[in-house]
This record gives C-alpha cells, structure tokens and sequence, in this order.
C-alpha cells in the first residue's frame, strides 16, 4: 500500500509541473503567472479542492499518442473567495499551448455544470491558443458544449472570465458571453484570429497589442470590462466584484452594513454640483458622496464614459448604480452608452440587484 501511495504522489507531483520546469520559467519570463499559482492566488488560502486531475486525452493522430499533456491543459476544481463557494477552471499554455481538446473541454463543462447544479459562480481563466487541430471535429464540439452551457446558465450563476494569454478564435468566443471579463495590461490578448492571419488575407500589418490586447478592449471595443496594470491587481477586482453578487439568481446579495449611518448628511453635494445647470461636473464624486464609506465600484470605467455603472452599497446592501456623466458628452446617451447601461440592467435584474 505505501508504494502504491509513493506512486499516487509521483504523479501527481509530475502532473503538477505542468508543462516543465523550462515552460514555467518561460510562462514567469513573460510576465504571467502558471495556471496553479492562478488559481491559489485567487482563492481563499487552503481551500481549492482540484477535479478530474488525471484526465488526459485519448487523441492518437498526428503523433499525439506520444504527447504527454498533464491535466490536459487545464486544471478544474473548486473553492472560496471571502468564505464562498465558487467553481473555477484555469487554462495552462505550458501543456500545449492550453489548447481546447475533447478532454480539455469535458473538464470545462463537468465544472460549469457542477457550478449550476449547486447555484455557485463560475470563474475562467484563460489562456489558450484556441482549439487543438490535431483532435479536429472533437475540439470543435468542446466548444459547442461549453457555448451552450453559457447560454442555458446566463443568468442563472455569475459567469466571470479573465483573459491572462494570447487567446484567439475559439478560446475568445466563451469569455465574449460571459458576464464580467477582465483583461491585465501586457499579457492580455483578446482576438478572432491572430496577426499573422491579418497580415495574409489583408495585408495589413498590426501587433498582437493593438489587435486584441486590454487596452482596445476596455477603451474601444467595450468587449471587456475591468483594466487592471497586474495579475494581482486583476485578482482583487475578481474579489471585489464577487462581494457584490449572489451565488445564483436564487439567492439575494450578500449584505455587509458597515456602520455608514442612513440619515448621515451630505453637505459636500452642494459642492460637486454646480449651479449652473450648463456646467459639467464628475458624477462619479456625486456617487461617492452617497454611498456607502464613499465606496464605488465602477464597470467598464474606460468605454463609453458618457453613462457610468457600477456597485456600490446602501446600509450594507449591494445596488446597482447607473448615472448619466456629464462630464462626457455631456452625458447624453448614444448607442455604446446605450448598450452598457442595458446588458448592466439585464444584469441586475437577472440576481436580485437592485438599481
């Protein structure tokens, strides 16, 4: 029995290097973290509980029967963040590029099912070439599976994305219709299909940077949400946003009254609002005035600036907060501001937030 216990460990211990200790240093040479020192940095300390962590796929093609993908890509599993539930998956570029196989995604939606089943969030992390060609129909089919479940659970749990590598056709299509994405400065990459494609089908000559990179997709795109300068940064707006949500849309937002008194006054309103009824002002600081310990946490903070959304908390209750800015605009509404403020409101409605 104890051999039989030494070798469990052995592999699991192999398993756990990933792609090797060269692709790791290689993974922290660009700036990244690896798919496990993702998932600890997020949750709760001593709490993640790994699934499905001797899956490996069964492709014979194209010599794949003597490539060795520990957990095929992507660690699975569970845990907390601030003492609560959550379901999260985590792409590793160091297997094979994090790339989507029949195994792959068979993880993927056994954590997405599991998350609904109990009513929990669901977090991804990715960081994924897109589909592994050498599996060919069977990773297209992945796919389909995982679009469907974000479909069917669209506002049933919180499904939130963290774009963390270059990610291209497919492994873009899933974060695209979840709720929240998160993209970190440098190392995000948001796209249909990669330069080099551009550059051969149009002849235009444009950096992984400027094609999908967080920058264009916080600021022009609207695609993501949250802009964030590190991982670490981009782990705590994840924690942050989470305090505010539900687990499920049978729940009601968590309450966390922090003292900050109903009938406290708020003379500095006079202030921030001029007289003139032409003049601009920063909606934002009228937000921050009213709200709770002056604590606003804005959406999209970087697209069209001309409406403002964001949670925020009253008597310790989670609301949703939509402002026209007339510091932009003069907060008149177009049609980027238009889309915003409505999938926001869709947004709350479907948890049980009030606006």
């Amino acid at each position: 029995m104890e051999q039989l216990i030494k070798e469990l460990n052995e592999r699991k211990a192999k398993i756990e290097l990933a792609g090797g200790l060269d692709k790791i240093e290689k993974q922290h040479q660009l700036g990244k973290l690896t798919a496990r020192e993702r998932i600890l940095k997020l949750l709760d300390a001593n709490t993640f509980v790994e699934t499905d962590m001797f899956v490996h796929h069964r492709c014979e093609f194209f010599g794949m029967n003597k490539v060795e993908a520990p957990n095929d890509g992507v660690i699975t599993g569970y845990g907390q963040i601030q003492g609560r539930l959550v379901f999260i998956f985590s792409q590793d570029f160091t297997v094979l590029g994090g790339s989507l196989g029949e195994a792959h995604a068979s993880k993927i939606v056994k954590i997405m099912d599991l998350a609904a089943k109990v009513g929990a969030p669901l977090i991804g992390i990715n960081d994924s070439g897109g589909g592994r060609i050498q599996e060919g129909i069977d990773a297209q089919y992945g796919y389909s599976r995982i679009f469907y479940r974000n479909s069917i659970y669209s506002g049933v749990i919180p499904q939130i994305s963290a774009i963390l590598g270059p990610c291209a056709g497919g492994a873009v299509y899933s974060p695209a219709i979840t709720d929240f994405i998160f993209m970190t400065e440098g190392i995000s990459r948001m796209f249909l299909t990669g330069p080099n494609v551009i550059k051969e089908t149009t002849g235009e000559i444009i950096s992984d940077e400027e094609l999908g990179g967080a920058r264009v997709h916080n600021f022009i795109s609207g695609v993501a949400h949250f802009y964030s300068l590190s991982e670490e940064e981009c782990f705590q707006q994840m924690r942050t946003l989470l305090s505010f949500l539900p687990s499920s849309n049978r729940e009601m937002p968590p309450i966390n009254y922090s003292g900050d008194p109903l009938d406290r006054p708020n003379p500095k309103l006079l202030e921030i609002v001029p007289v003139e009824g032409k003049k601009p002002y920063n909606v934002v600081k009228v937000i921050e005035e009213i709200v709770d310990d002056g604590k606003f946490f804005e959406v999209q903070q970087h697209w069209a600036r001309n409406i403002v959304i964001g949670f925020a908390r009253i008597h310790g209750h989670p609301i949703g907060v939509i402002a026209n800015q007339p510091n932009f605009l003069a907060g008149t509404l177009d049609i980027n501001a238009s889309d915003k403020a409505a999938r926001f409101i869709r947004f709350c409605d479907c948890f049980n937030i009030p606006l």
